[in-house]
């Protein structure tokens, strides 16, 4: 008679370990898919609005009207964020009577250091889950397997004649195991290894902001701070 083998059947089919397995594997791989899509969105998200106010920062605006307006938005892109950090400690400086230039570049530059690592830290969130996925999900497939076959190997030593039809059906659960575990493997390390690239291109773009600004908070040094002598450096 043929055997249903259908993956289906067989972990419906399968001993209770070998199927508390294929949940675990399914679950970690509903989670990674969620990230996955999350991340993706979010990223371009992050990219998108770093752009727009990048435009706006070397159009030419006075810098008090940028730092307002990022006072006032609820939603504001990480570089944005950044730049109302220094340009906040920077004014708080000023108004403390601080007239040495490297007083008021340094606590401007830690500033934005600071509010730069926080914002990284939130751009990398679930990065470390797709990673954890990646590298654990085959080893719990494959302890799916070994346990799988070892319950097959076990009940056929109760039969005085063994056959590939009564091997295959043990042997083939088993392996399910190892496959489920490969297919929430794999798209978490893709995602990750592409995730991460883009989020170093993200952290290039706000280190070299970082440091633009900088230039034009020190040419501003002494005088009243605006957009007028913003020059993009290249």
């Amino acid at each position: 008679m043929t055997q249903d083998l259908s993956i289906f059947n067989l972990v419906l089919h399968a001993s209770f370990i070998v199927q508390l397995v294929v949940a675990l594997l399914l679950l970690m791989s509903l989670a990674s898919w969620s990230v996955i899509f999350g991340k993706l969105f979010g990223l371009k998200r992050v990219r998108d609005r770093n752009e727009d106010f990048e435009r706006e920062f070397w159009s030419g605006k006075n810098l008090n009207d940028l730092h307002q307006s990022a006072a006032t938005k609820a939603d504001t892109a990480p570089m944005e964020r950044i730049f109302a950090a220094g340009m906040r400690e920077f004014m708080k400086l000023r108004e403390r009577r601080v007239h040495d230039a490297g007083a008021l570049l340094d606590g401007a530059r830690r500033a934005m250091r600071a509010s730069f690592q926080r914002e990284l830290d939130v751009i990398e969130s679930h990065l470390s889950f797709l990673a954890s996925v990646g590298s654990v999900s085959p080893y719990v497939g494959l302890f799916g397997t070994v346990w799988g076959i070892m319950h097959a190997f076990v009940g056929l030593a109760n039969l005085q004649q063994v056959t590939l039809a009564n091997v295959a059906p043990g042997i083939a659960e088993a392996l399910v195991a190892t496959a489920i575990g490969l297919f929430a493997a794999i798209p978490a390390v893709l995602a990750y290894n592409r995730f991460a690239r883009d989020i170093d291109r993200i952290a290039i773009q706000l280190e070299t902001f970082i440091e633009e600004f900088s230039n034009i908070l020190q040419r501003n040094v002494g005088a009243p701070v605006t957009a007028a002598q913003q020059q993009p450096v290249h």
